[in-house]
């Protein structure tokens, strides 16, 4: 039996490493998916030159670079556009076109993300981060968990200090925060 094991970056560099680190430990790339809002700017900024340039900037992370090269740009309901690639990236194509109810937190929950956590992810994926996933046998998690955690976001710390704030729960008609806010947020230790 497979599960679903994701983790939340400040930076989409450090998720790139992150998916290197899952690639060395032998989880194969139809496995692995990346879902990352494009305030970064190094991604392209549309489909048909996207999945160049995503390859061309995974070359620098090693073997990710065959993963990105299947990158494709995303106008994502509540999260605006999103740097996709992997069965999350084709689940939310897929779902975008027959119109899914539930948005992105019933996709990462169809996914099998606890819908919590679900509400954290697209919430910080608006808020300039980005979620890498992976499908893994159900002996290995703890193993590739701990790949994924060095630098990852916790998110109950996250939850706790947008609670703080006044946020409640995902909302995709919120506006989006501008890419200063992010570049602000990325500046500050993960937690």
């Amino acid at each position: 039996m497979t599960v679903t094991i994701s983790r939340l970056y400040d930076d989409a560099s450090v998720a790139q490493a992150a998916i290197a680190r899952l690639q060395e430990a032998g989880v194969r790339d139809d496995d692995i998916s990346l879902l990352a809002n494009n305030s970064e700017k190094w991604f392209a900024p549309d489909l048909a030159s996207a999945a160049g340039k995503g390859a061309a900037v995974g070359a620098g992370f090693g073997g990710v670079g065959g993963l990105l090269a299947g990158l494709g740009l995303l106008v994502v309901p509540g999260l605006g556009p999103v740097v996709a690639v992997g069965w999350l990236a084709a689940a939310l194509t897929c779902a975008a076109a027959v119109g899914a109810a539930g948005g992105i937190v019933g996709m990462l929950a169809e996914a099998g993300v606890a819908t919590n956590e679900a509400e954290i992810y697209a919430e910080s994926i608006r808020r300039g981060g980005s979620l890498v996933s992976a499908r893994v046998p159900e002996p290995d998690k703890a193993r590739l968990e701990a790949l994924l955690d060095p630098s990852s976001v916790d998110i109950s710390q996250r939850r706790t200090e947008w609670q703080s704030s006044g946020w409640a729960a995902f909302d995709p008609a919120a506006p989006g925060p501008t890419d200063e806010e992010i570049a602000r947020r990325r500046e500050q230790p993960a937690g």
